[in-house]
């Protein structure tokens, strides 16, 4: 079993940055793929950024060049920094875990564990 925790979240204007934080505790979660995904009010769940257990990374085209996700293994965490952010960025963000043999998976399917999220809300 896998526990993941969120944090971070917040209330941030245009073009402001957050950085989200994922604490895993339960089995080692160096062994995992690692990855964020959001939902927005009235929208499904999506991907929004995936990194492996060697630290290769894929990010969602919507937010290329803007968010960039992290780990350190030392201490069990991973992170999602968050620049220049819109308001199309307002959504809960969830941290979640994956064993999937695929690399970096980008399917909600793929992931086994997941945490209870943390909202983001991007003014205008």
């Amino acid at each position: 079993q896998v526990q993941l925790v969120e944090s971070g979240g917040g209330l941030v204007q245009a073009g402001g940055s957050l950085r989200l934080s994922c604490a895993a505790s339960g089995r080692t979660f160096s062994t995992y793929t690692a990855g964020w995904f959001r939902q927005a009010p009235g929208k499904e769940r999506e991907f929004v950024a995936a990194i492996s257990r060697g630290g290769s990374t894929y990010h969602a085209d919507s937010v290329k060049g803007r968010f960039t996700i992290s780990r350190d293994n030392n201490k069990n965490t991973v992170y999602l920094q968050m620049n220049s952010l819109k308001p199309e960025d307002t959504a809960v963000y969830y941290c979640a875990a994956s064993s999937s043999l695929a690399f970096l998976p980008h399917r909600l399917v793929e992931y086994s564990y997941w945490g209870q999220g943390t909202q983001v809300t991007v003014s205008s």
